[in-house]
């Protein structure tokens, strides 16, 4: 080979190799391109989906919106926005206060036990009834099902005193009381279910809606606020018979020996 062809060989390996590393340079700068778009897009993913969930965690829930809206009182109740539940004999002096949570496993205990006795108590004029109904457990637990269920409890009480009492007992039942940690009074067809199985409610198309629409939401929240600021009510269920606090009763005997030492005789 010439001296001339070999120099025009050479320069021409070196172009090669020139052309060669600028499509190498080429092919990294694009490279980067994309990695850098792609962490740009995934970052802005990450941002956008923290937003979102900050903005969904603000917002505020129907319930926070039931604590400022109006007040619709079921019917049978009275006092400031119909937060005062009393069922019985009015002419009686004797009250057996009683205030509870509809997810409380002890309240759920009690009506079990002795309910039957207490309703018969009142019944016979012995003493009247009266409510104070919670929902602190949504608060302990999570969900809705507390506050649910006191308003489903709204519905029954506008229909009538005696459906108060059966829904209320129902809500109770070794049947249909879930565990506590299970939010199953946070479903409108769960108490729906429930109530079906009492007579002044099965089918009850103006109970239904009210529970679907949430008609007694707000009546629920000024409820639970009450019960909250109730003195001397630190767990449920608190038995006040002539406001005076008792200890629980595990059995009818021992519910008949509370009346008796709080002076309740017939």
């Amino acid at each position: 080979m010439s001296k001339r062809n070999s120099q025009a060989a050479k320069s021409a390996a070196r172009e090669r190799l020139r052309v060669e590393r600028e499509r190498q340079a080429k092919r990294e700068k694009v490279r980067r391109q994309v990695i850098v778009a792609g962490s740009i897009v995934a970052v802005l993913a990450i941002a956008g989906g923290i937003g979102y969930a900050v903005v969904q965690n603000n917002e505020p829930s129907k319930w926070d919106a039931a604590a400022d809206a109006k007040v619709v009182a079921p019917a049978n109740t009275s006092g400031t926005n119909g937060t005062t539940i009393v069922v019985g004999d009015s002419k009686t002096k004797n009250t057996v206060h009683l205030y509870e949570d509809a997810r409380c496993p002890a309240c759920a205990s009690f009506e079990q036990t002795v309910g039957e006795t207490v309703n018969k108590g009142m019944t016979d004029g012995d003493y009247k009834l009266s409510f104070t109904l919670g929902t602190f457990l949504d608060g302990n637990l999570g969900g809705d099902g507390s506050k649910n269920a006191l308003s489903a409890l709204g519905a029954a009480l506008n229909v009538s005193t005696d459906a108060f009492l059966e829904y209320k007992t129902a809500l109770y039942s070794t049947k249909y009381h879930p565990e506590e940690t299970k939010d199953e009074f946070s479903k409108d067809s769960y108490l729906i279910k429930v109530a079906d199985t009492v007579d002044a409610l099965k089918g009850n198309k103006k109970f239904q809606d009210a529970v679907e629409k949430g008609t007694y939401d707000a009546w629920a929240m000024k409820m639970s606020k009450i019960f909250d600021d109730a003195k001397g009510v630190d767990s449920t269920p608190t038995i006040k018979i002539n406001d005076k606090k008792i200890t629980n009763p595990s059995t009818v005997a021992d519910w008949q020996k509370s009346l008796k030492d709080a002076g309740v005789t017939k």
